[in-house]
């Protein structure tokens, strides 16, 4: 990664800590304890619908409240839900909002809330990410007002206390709060509140709790081991020998092991991983606990939890248990998300930038500006399906799928191809494969910089050495990695030593475009323009306007549609009180592009690929190198190899 300078460093210092300062006046929880009569007394009063909550409830209303807070910290810029997720998990905006739809539901008392959550996709797809930000959303959540939380003091189950309110009471403490109490005491409370306070449950000790998965209250996690020793028992745990010889029954509450996952994620969540390599009474215990919130073990009646469970698995574990008929009853009752792999290309580069500046083989590690999109695109081009549709290819497909304009195909053409591939995305090159290629690029290089071309050639190593790959397979890799390439890079380099060389390039380029706008004016309102130096009349200059054009390849039966799709744009930036500018519009920032481009390529060739350059061609080089540098994210190995590489393109055409 690039150095930065002291200056900067040490803004960034003081916006960290003043961003830790906020936190910690945000999270500066309050504790409290007492008895369950201080409790009703000063807590509950105000605060009952709070203190109601189930576990959808809460993790919903955890999830808003991120949502409003975040809305503050970005200067009233419009946030929801998913806004957890937006800094970790990039591209997969639409599984996020069914994760985010399904916790809304549950929580309005739906039977949503009665069915597991699974989320289902491939390897580094984001599914283990999306469970870890909602157990840390739920620890910090607990630490402010909005989220306080009160249990039983000493309860494994982190119980609510308003499950002491006795049955025949519940109506009254409905009628006068306006919430309904649905839990039922534990076996462990029921015993110490008889043997400890005689039955009165006025005096059994209340306490605020923090969820947290270390500490084990609230959040729990359970990885399977080996599936044929697996015992429920890291579950629900069991009787505790050592103990039964203490209190002398194993009926005794104090004698079993509160320890189970189950117990750990009361009140919160659980994250199960890889759900379905348990075995079957795992399945169905957990589905049940879902379901009828509550589980059975040898010795005591049903024992109440209230908890949400979302697990994840991999495709190949899913077809598995989708052959087997027996689990269609439990198919049924889970909530089933795919997680794929996002299909913009420009997402996919967010992803490698946030592994890249999290791995340390990186810190000192220079990479040119689209080290990362180029591996990006071809990451994407492996997990699309080439399209039949005439006129579209892959490489308009994935253009369209990263926002971009593609000629003759408008955006709502999007949803089209979606649907055409629902498996789009299951399968393909995993972010974890690339970063990986990446890594041993830089174990390799003693230069500390790795440009976009020694990028592609690490990518064509781990594909070669990949024993997991059968040859038809390595073979189309390593095409879609020839198409990323030449249909991306090469364009994406050519601009940024075209815009180099000519300092006033932007200014060029809106001079252009504003020519282009008046020009497309005049013919579609069928008038004349007027010379700016001659002070005469002349049609449009339609020659002009179709060499800018034809440079995306807008055709001759397509440019009315074009030009009044241009027009309606600056109309609109032209209301808002807004300059038509480049930004403005992306086909025709291209189209400009390359015509300054194609326009001054005799120049560009003429500087770039003379043998032996005068005193005049290496002071335009040094300034080209010093720009790419200063102005374009690249450093002194990646600028001569950007010039070196656009020289022997420019030979070759």
């Amino acid at each position: 990664m690039q150095p930065e300078s002291p200056k900067g460093s040490s803004q960034r210092n003081e916006n960290f800590v003043e961003a830790l300062s906020a936190y910690s006046r945000a999270h500066r929880a309050q504790h409290w304890s007492g008895t369950f009569g201080e409790f009703l007394r000063t807590i509950v009063p105000g605060n009952a619908r709070q203190l109601a909550r189930t576990s959808h409830e809460y993790l919903w209303d955890m999830l808003c409240w991120f949502g409003r807070n975040a809305v503050g910290a970005n200067g009233g810029e419009s946030a929801g839900p998913t806004e957890l997720f937006k800094r970790e998990l990039f591209g997969i905006d639409e599984s996020l909002s069914r994760v985010v739809e399904y916790f809304k539901a549950a929580a309005a008392g739906s039977d949503v809330g009665r069915r597991l959550l699974l989320l289902l996709g491939p390897p580094s797809g984001g599914k283990s990410t999306m469970a870890i930000l909602l157990k840390r959303g739920l620890e910090e959540y607990s630490h402010t007002d909005e989220g306080a939380i009160y249990a039983l003091q000493g309860s494994p189950m982190h119980e609510s206390p308003l499950n002491l309110i006795p049955m025949s009471l519940r109506a009254e403490f409905r009628e006068t709060y306006g919430v309904e109490i649905r839990g039922e005491l534990s076996p462990w409370a029921r015993d110490r509140l008889e043997r400890e306070f005689e039955g009165d449950f006025l005096r059994m000790p209340v306490e605020r709790i923090f969820l947290s998965e270390a500490a084990r209250v609230g959040v729990g996690t359970y990885a399977p081991h080996d599936p044929t020793t697996a015992d429920l028992a890291d579950l629900v745990g069991s009787v505790d020998l050592s103990k039964v010889a203490v209190y002398g029954d194993e009926g005794d509450p104090r004698a079993w092991s509160w320890s189970g996952a189950v117990y750990a994620a009361s009140r919160g969540m659980l994250e199960m991983i890889e759900i379905l390599k348990v075995k079957r009474e795992f399945l169905y215990l957990l589905l049940t606990l879902t379901q009828e919130k509550n589980v059975k073990v040898a010795r005591f009646p049903l024992i109440y939890l209230d908890e949400t469970i979302i697990a994840h698995t991999n495709l190949a574990e899913f077809h598995k248990f989708l052959q087997e008929k027996e689990n269609e009853a439990l198919l049924d009752r889970m909530v089933i998300v795919k997680v794929p792999y996002t299909l913009s290309y420009l997402d996919e580069a967010r992803i490698y930038s946030k592994l890249v500046s999290a791995a340390p083989a990186f810190r000192d590690v220079h990479l040119d500006p689209h080290a990362l999109r180029v591996a990006a695109v071809f990451a994407v081009l492996t997990r699309l399906v080439k399209p039949e549709r005439e006129g579209m290819d892959l490489t308009k497909k994935l253009r369209l799928y990263a926002g971009e304009s593609v000629e003759g195909f408008p955006e709502t053409e999007v949803a089209r191809l979606r649907n055409e591939a629902p498996e789009e995305g299951l399968t393909g090159v995993s972010p974890r494969f690339i970063v990986n290629a990446i890594s041993n690029a830089i174990t390799r290089n003693d230069k500390k910089s790795l440009t976009s071309m020694e990028v592609l050639l690490a990518l064509k190593d781990a594909i070669e050495h990949d024993a997991r790959l059968d040859g038809k397979l390595k073979k189309l890799w390593i095409d879609y990695l020839v198409l990323a390439r030449k249909d991306f890079y090469n364009r994406w380099v050519k601009e940024d030593v075209h815009r180099a060389l000519f300092a006033s390039f932007e200014d060029e380029a809106q001079q252009l475009l504003d020519k282009y706008l008046d020009e497309v004016e005049a013919s579609l309102d069928h008038r004349e323009v007027t010379d700016p130096i001659t002070g005469e009349s002349r049609p449009a200059d339609e020659r002009f306007l179709r060499s800018v054009e034809e440079k995306i390849k807008v055709s001759e039966s397509g440019k009315l549609t074009f030009r009044q799709e241009v027009v309606r744009k600056a109309m609109v930036a032209y209301k808002a009180g807004e300059k038509f500018t480049l930004n403005s519009h992306a086909r025709m920032r291209e189209a400009i592009e390359q015509y300054l481009f194609e326009e001054r390529r005799d120049v560009l060739r003429l500087v770039t690929s003379a043998a032996r350059p005068d005193e005049e061609a290496r002071k335009k080089i040094s300034a080209v190198q010093d720009r790419l540098i200063k102005e374009y994210g690249y450093d002194e190995h990646s600028a001569k190899e950007a010039l070196s590489y656009v020289t022997t393109l420019l030979a070759q055409e």
